[in-house]
């Protein structure tokens, strides 16, 4: 016998049952796709898609993506994100209805990621709570802030003679394998104190050289405060094309949270190899040297969004090392001009000086920072007065004095002097300098107290003074970042510290000479006496 709760509760039921399937609608939603007529190595064309926009992100089969890039009347050019091995003629291609993004957040420091967003350090994946697009609009002008606060790299030719500022750009250029990933690496390590976010691009570079500046940057702690985008020399040409933007964008988002952020990128000649291989894939007319015309333009707006935010918007601040190679010395190719048009000034590292061994080997009279001095500590350009000028000097005076003509006094001085000067701006990797050391040495330097040292133990020298400046007061280091200049109080406090600590080393020189003399016959009275006939 049937419950007569169980029918009391029937009607309702049924009645429930009814009005959801009236009030439930079978939603058609268009799915646009379109299928693949050709692929090739980095490329594929697409046929269908009537509705794609330009830069859309398009998803193949085996979960491979894509970006729309040539849209034409009846067929669509796709630069591929992943390997084309896995394309087959025929596949389907579905529209994502989104541009290319990648995860930003805190939770990417010290973290090995490449352009996609995904890790390539073996850990977690990225859990990331915003995206931001790879391409993004500059910063307008009227949202800028001058270029004003210096960014130390630890490295003393850069910080003492082309000085960075934090919104900076600039470019180190040079031929291969000489030094200039090193200079890059040594700045970020030198952040580790400055609350600088660091980001660190690798494009196109050998596995085994990614590994090492990775290992470098661990072993120094630098991992912590930085973001690594990888791509290697046999990723496909699109994944290296997107690198240099996806890293841009990651930097933008701690910029606009108000922080300073240093970004690298390692190196932009791969970025435009792999950028022409693209064009010419897809057909684009060629230009100079077969790069296509618009090269300039995918470099300048990248670049371009690297600044110093103004006040209102939170005062961040994007600096960029964009890294560039040269071939043969040539720093008048098609690409190293136009990074120099782009960029506010070059450091240029000499093939001559390397093989000197002089290191780094930034040659400073083809090396230039438009920002100057004005993107240096006030105490710190105190001290460095007419050094650029004294050593242009030396450098031509040395070139003079290979003739083997014969010099005056003043002309030798000047000599030793840059001597000096260019055994202190050399400097081993991975060994960075504080302010403070340098400004102490620097003004050493400038006043000539080095000038009566034997350049043989000029390092010897230069370590003695260093330890001797832990006994600077703690107010008068306070003042070398202040943003008034050197007092004569200061200036003479810190003389006084370096000729007590020079002393030994100009006594031990002084007595080398008298011996010298002695064992000669020679001695500072000896004159010359008219010869006798017999």
């Amino acid at each position: 016998m049937p419950d007569s709760n169980t029918d009391h509760r029937s009607p309702d039921v049924f009645h429930q049952l009814q009005e959801a399937r009236e009030k439930y609608n079978f939603p058609f939603v268009p799915r646009e796709t379109g299928y693949v007529t050709s692929v090739s190595s980095g490329i594929a064309t697409v046929s269908g898609l009537p509705g794609v926009g330009f830069e859309e992100l398009l998803k193949f089969s085996e979960n491979i993506f894509g970006i729309a890039y040539n849209i034409d009347e009846t067929e669509i050019g796709v630069i591929l994100l992943g390997a084309d091995a896995a394309l087959n003629v025929g596949a389907e291609v579905e529209r994502t209805h989104r541009v290319m993004d990648i995860p930003v957040g805190d939770s990417l420091m010290g973290r090995v990621i490449n352009p996609l967003g995904e890790p390539e350090d073996g850990g977690a994946p990225i859990v990331s709570q915003q995206r931001l697009p790879i391409e993004r609009t500059a910063t307008a002008i009227m949202d800028r802030a001058p270029v004003a606060v210096p960014l130390q790299t630890g490295i003393k030719v850069i910080d003492a003679l082309i000085p960075i500022g934090r919104g900076q750009r600039e470019l180190i250029l040079g031929d291969r394998q000489i030094g200039k990933t090193a200079i890059a690496v040594d700045a970020i390590i030198n952040q580790g104190d400055k609350n600088v976010l660091c980001v660190y691009c690798a494009i196109g570079q050998r596995a085994s050289s990614v590994a090492k500046v990775i290992a470098n940057l661990k072993e120094k702690g630098a991992m912590a405060y930085t973001v690594v985008v990888v791509t290697e020399g046999n990723d496909p040409p699109g994944l290296k094309y997107i690198a240099p933007y996806a890293a841009t964008s990651i930097a933008e988002y701690f910029m606009e949270q108000g922080r300073d952020v240093l970004i690298v990128y390692d190196d932009l000649t791969h970025h435009a190899r792999a950028y022409r291989e693209l064009s010419l894939l897809l057909r684009r007319p060629p230009g100079r040297e077969a790069f296509p015309g618009d090269i300039f333009y995918i470099h300048s707006r990248l670049l371009e969004r690297s600044t110093h935010l103004s006040d209102k918007l939170g005062g961040g601040s994007l600096t960029a090392l964009p890294i560039i190679e040269t071939e043969a010395q040539n720093i008048s190719a098609y690409i190293p001009t136009n990074l120099i048009s782009i960029t506010d000034g070059q450091i240029y590292l000499s093939p001559k000086l390397f093989e000197l061994g002089i290191l780094p080997a930034v040659d400073v009279g083809k090396s230039v920072s438009r920002v100057g001095g004005k993107a240096q500590l006030p105490g710190y350009r105190s001290v460095t007065g007419n050094l650029k000028l004294a050593y242009a000097q030396f450098e031509e005076l040395e070139n003079y004095a290979r003739f083997g003509t014969r010099l005056d006094e003043h002309t030798r001085k000047a000599i030793g002097h840059g001597k000096r000067i260019r055994n202190w701006l050399i400097q081993h990797q991975l060994h960075a300098f504080s302010v403070a050391e340098q400004i102490v040495v620097l003004l050493a330097l400038t006043e000539e107290c080095f000038d009566t040292i034997p350049i043989a133990v000029f390092q010897e020298a230069e370590a003695a003074l260093l330890d001797a400046c832990t006994a600077l007061p703690a107010d008068a280091l306070k003042r070398l970042f202040s943003d008034q200049p050197l007092s004569e109080a200061d200036k003479d406090a810190i003389l006084t510290l370096a000729k007590h600590a020079l002393s030994p080393f100009e006594k031990a020189a002084m007595e080398g000479e008298t011996i010298e003399k002695e064992g000669s016959g020679e001695s500072d009275n000896d004159t010359l006496k008219p010869a006798t006939v017999s």
